[in-house]
């Protein structure tokens, strides 16, 4: 056999053992984050808060107690992560938001919402006013062609 022929079959070897890698690997994580949600459930909370301010931050940058620093993996802590600085009780603290609920938290406001340990995992709801829906991305121009064929075809039946 010509010399190209074993460097495809080894090429093909390799990617072949990369993706049973990853599938047995995001199988590992996907139960792991499956865990980890069961614990947050079981310790969930809901607490009254005032929420001061929030910004997106360096995890070093955030505020955050240094063992919650030192527990995030390496990587992790040179991402920005969404920290609302808010007003529990008579204490002011500083907390992780999830990403969709770091979106809708109104600033200056009183909202009830569930906290594990320093996570805000959701809004219950907000003094003076309804919880804040997400706002609706833009449609992209493929989507809006598809909608008008499909206005186009009701409109012809």
């Amino acid at each position: 056999m010509p010399w190209w022929v074993w460097l495809i079959i080894g090429i093909l070897v390799f990617l072949l053992a990369v993706l049973v890698f990853l599938f047995v690997y995001g199988r590992k994580l996907q139960k792991k984050q499956a865990d980890t949600e069961k614990q947050m459930d079981a310790v969930k909370q809901r607490v009254d808060i005032l929420v001061i301010d929030k910004q997106k931050k360096k995890m070093r940058e955030s505020g955050l107690p240094d063992a919650v620093i030192q527990q995030t993996p390496k990587y992790a802590r040179r991402m920005k992560v969404p920290v609302v600085r808010a007003k529990i009780g008579p204490r002011v603290m500083n907390l992780i938001a999830d990403a969709k609920v770091f979106e809708v938290l109104p600033v200056k406001k009183t909202c009830s919402v569930m906290i594990s340990g320093i996570y805000i995992t959701e809004i219950k709801s907000v003094r003076g006013g309804s919880v804040p829906k997400l706002p609706e991305k833009k449609k992209g121009f493929m989507a809006k062609l598809r909608d008008k064929a499909a206005d186009m075809m009701k409109k012809k039946s």
